[in-house]
């Protein structure tokens, strides 16, 4: 929003108050209701132009924005303990695995009350599938079998154009080829901590998760945004 827009709309609404302390509710001339009745216009309008700048300045919009953040941060931190784990051999591998895939279920969940309870299970399948092959290319990383490993590759990035059509098709504002973009980017850090964690590069296996991290919140923040230009009746 730009910032004269901003003053006149602070200028109108000064003026607009200073005619209300002249004129009380006893006042003939009506000019009070239509003073309210403009402050009301205004206050939507203002609402508007700040949606479209920033969907996230709303409340609603706000707290949907935390809710996804919690839950891909989620997604990336325990997809690290299950690396850290199953690479390890340590005994809570199955235990870290549960955890991240119940977190596949909650990002399902999360998508329901906008696109109902199929298109959550939907989700929450390609996404548990994301995770299912994730855990076969740690297990031919250990076994140093190249050739599982290209294949599980393969299916990797065949489930992130799965998931790609799958978003595109539920929401406009997610452009396909921009959600492959993004899964694969994802891919080539999660990658990259397998690989680091496998070689023992503890600073390139740290590194790595710090982008992850970060990359997660930009995904939750781009579907805020789409979920909110889809359905702004809804913030």
């Amino acid at each position: 929003m730009k910032i004269n827009t901003l003053y006149k709309i602070f200028l109108t609404i000064t003026l607009f108050n200073q005619v209300i302390a002249v004129c009380d509710s006893t006042c003939k001339c009506g000019c009070v209701e239509q003073v309210k009745k403009i402050e009301r216009s205004i206050d939507l309008k203002r609402k508007k132009m700040i949606r479209n700048s920033n969907p996230l300045y709303t409340q609603k919009g706000y707290e949907l924005n935390q809710a996804l953040r919690k839950l891909w941060s989620d997604h990336v931190i325990w997809t690290r303990q299950y690396i850290t784990s199953a690479i390890a051999n340590l005994a809570d591998t199955k235990t870290a695995a549960g955890r991240l895939l119940k977190n596949q279920e909650d990002l399902g969940n999360a998508m329901i009350p906008y696109y109902g309870v199929d298109a959550g299970k939907k989700l929450t399948e390609l996404l548990k599938e994301h995770i299912l092959i994730a855990v076969k290319i740690i297990d031919a990383g250990k076994a140093g079998n190249q050739a599982k490993l290209k294949e599980e590759d393969k299916n990797w990035h065949e489930n992130a154009k799965d998931i790609a059509k799958f978003l595109s098709g539920a929401n406009p504002n997610w452009k396909e080829a921009e959600m492959i973009s993004m899964l694969n980017d994802h891919l080539a850090l999660t990658t990259k901590e397998v690989v680091a964690r496998l070689g023992k590069k503890w600073n390139d296996d740290v590194a790595a998760y710090d982008k992850i991290y970060v990359q997660a919140l930009g995904m939750a923040d781009g579907f805020t945004q789409g979920i909110v230009k889809q359905f702004p009746e809804k913030f």
